[in-house]
């Protein structure tokens, strides 16, 4: 029963936030989504009134992230068409990439730069602290909980609990700081569709659509007497996330042949599934195509799979976070997260008008949304400033996707560098097994962070000296 439970409390908690947002009229003029408010009143009920609460409740919340991740990269490129014209597709796109590169390669930048020149010095914190920007911020929940295995392999389990306070952070003040943004511009004329507020009917500023305009969640590819096309769909995710695992398995195999120097850094054993999984659903989408039966995936099904995943991932990843950890970082957490707010910020008003030709607000406001949430906070804010798509922001931002996603943010070199710093960096600390989680705030005498001759101990928690 333990399973029916932590499925119900996660629904029960989606359930409340949207109720909240529904009725409170400042989280919906921060645009807060109600996976966020539900797992915030997730994490108030579990550490005010835990003890009153059966565990069976909320105890496995914390593998659940770890899972649907797999779900949302594998169904990125499924059903996903080629589109014909890529060269003007690309002219469109490519300032895009370039500025969403700057920012995620800038996250990293200033992430270790703080670290290395302030906080480990005064906080001892480790290296790889400084990856929780580009993580957190730019990654998002989902990524956080993909690298989990990766952070506990390596010694670290702390980094999944601050990675998901990081993505909490981010993903409030990118709407909050968005928005601020939003009304700069609007007052300096740098932008004249935007839609406000007050100029949103009763059922928009709720979020519900009205009856006679509810869009379609995809069309049905599959007659259902054969199979149920969303359970077709759900299959296909499943098939390349078998992918994923298979690729795993062999980089992990992959790894005995490497030079020793190689297989020091456990970065073949210790590199997540997620962006593999994405990998896996390319290749599937690759043999649909080829075999003529592409038609039996319907993107738009597949969007709604990946967003009910990412709901679901968000609100258990913050209802599930460790207080005790954050408690333990809040002060390099603070500094942290206030040099990345502050590196996305100047990236909009100095870096964006310098890169775009056109429409530099819109454009940079949607990275800004995703480079410090989710996609959707990117789409939200885009929507705020063009909302009749006047521009060509939408449609660059889209493609720019196909293209940045498998690098940052969740993909390929985000999932490198975590086992890379950590294996390189400095601010390493003694490991062991205490009966309970460390507790208190970080002194300038203690030490912290990864401990080469423990390499190959299982995950454990660290020793404050």
């Amino acid at each position: 029963m333990n399973a029916v439970m932590a499925f119900c409390g996660i629904c029960l908690l989606l359930v409340v936030g949207k109720l909240l947002r529904s009725c409170i009229p400042v989280l919906q003029r921060l645009y807060l989504p109600a996976s966020v408010i539900g797992g915030l009143v997730g994490l108030l009920a579990i550490n005010l009134v835990g003890s009153e609460i059966s565990s069976a409740w909320y105890s496995p919340w914390s593998s659940f992230p770890g899972f649907l991740i797999n779900v949302v990269f594998a169904s990125l490129f499924l059903g996903v068409e080629s589109s014909g014209g890529m060269k003007k597709a690309w002219s469109i796109t490519a300032p895009q990439v370039c500025y969403g590169q700057i920012v995620a390669w800038g996250q990293y930048v200033v992430g270790l730069g703080v670290v290395i020149l302030l906080l480990r010095p005064f906080f001892s914190v480790p290296d790889v602290f400084g990856n929780l920007i580009e993580i957190g911020f730019e990654g998002g929940h989902g990524t956080v909980g993909g690298l989990a295995e990766t952070f506990a392999q390596l010694g670290w389990a702390e980094g999944k609990d601050l990675g998901y306070t990081v993505a909490t952070v981010g993903m409030i003040f990118g709407i909050v700081i968005g928005m601020i943004l939003v009304n700069i511009a609007a007052r300096k004329g740098h932008i004249s569709n935007i839609r406000t507020y007050s100029e949103q009917d009763r059922l928009e500023k709720i979020g519900v659509y009205p009856e006679s305009k509810q869009p379609h969640a995809g069309r049905q590819t599959v007659y259902p007497d054969s199979i149920d096309s969303l359970a077709l769909h759900i299959s296909l995710i499943g098939i390349a996330i078998l992918l994923g695992y298979f690729l795993k398995q062999g980089l992990a195999a992959l790894d005995v042949i490497m030079p020793a120097s190689v297989q020091e850094t456990r970065i073949l054993q210790s590199f997540p599934l997620f962006p593999l999984c994405m990998i896996g659903g390319l290749v599937l989408q690759w043999f649909l195509k080829k075999t003529n039966t592409d038609v039996i995936a319907d993107t738009v099904q597949m969007q709604r799979i990946a967003g009910t995943a990412l709901d679901f991932l968000v609100v258990s990843a913050v209802a599930s976070i460790r207080i005790e950890f954050v408690l333990a970082y809040w002060q390099p957490l603070l500094i942290l997260c206030a040099v990345g707010i502050l590196w996305n910020v100047v990236a909009v008003l100095y870096l964006a008008p310098r890169i775009f030709k056109d429409a530099w607000f819109e454009r940079s406001i949607a990275e800004f949304g995703q480079s410090m949430g989710v996609t959707a906070t990117g789409l939200m804010l885009l929507r705020t400033v063009d909302p009749e798509n006047k521009t060509n922001a939408s449609a660059a931002f889209g493609y720019k996707q196909l293209i940045h996603e498998p690098i940052m943010g969740g993909g390929i070199w985000t999932s490198l560098a975590v086992p890379l710093v950590m294996s390189w960096g400095r601010g390493r600390c003694s490991l062991s097994a205490p009966s309970s989680p460390p507790s208190g705030s970080l002194s300038g005498g203690q030490k912290c962070g990864f401990n080469r001759s423990t390499r190959n101990s299982p995950p454990l928690y660290f020793i404050y000296q």
